[in-house]
């Protein structure tokens, strides 16, 4: 069911509003319920048709159980889009394996400024 919602919880409320609505007026209340499901019902598939007409022969060839956003998780996009790019490495030799695993020694600092000045400082940069 939708917002959390459950057939108990139903028939709990169904049984409070026979009380609060009373015998005298419940058959009003249900033939209202029944018109009212009935002309949405009929707003559905009026709409439905408009799309279906509107769209013509291309409306029965979308799978339509693609476009459920509760298909769309952000985690599985991600992980599927970084996966399907990702270059697979391949070692052929065993020196080509140490280079790759031999720690990398730190950059030389760049020779701009001597040793004692200090460099300019920018309070707008990030």
């Amino acid at each position: 069911m939708f917002f959390g919602l459950t057939i108990e919880k139903l028939l709990l409320i169904g049984v409070i509003a026979a009380f609060v609505i009373g015998p005298e007026r419940l058959p009003r209340y249900a033939e209202a319920l029944a018109n009212l499901t009935k002309r949405v019902r009929g707003y559905l598939t009026d709409a439905k048709s408009r799309v279906k007409d509107e769209m013509g022969e291309d409306f029965d060839d979308i799978d339509w159980r693609t476009l459920d956003p509760r298909r769309y998780d952000p985690r599985r996009i991600i992980r599927e889009a970084l996966l399907e790019d990702a270059p697979v490495a391949t070692v052929k030799t065993a020196a080509a394996a140490a280079a790759i695993t031999a720690p990398l020694a730190p950059p030389d600092p760049p020779a701009r400024f001597s040793p004692g000045e200090v460099p300019p400082f920018d309070s707008e940069a990030t």
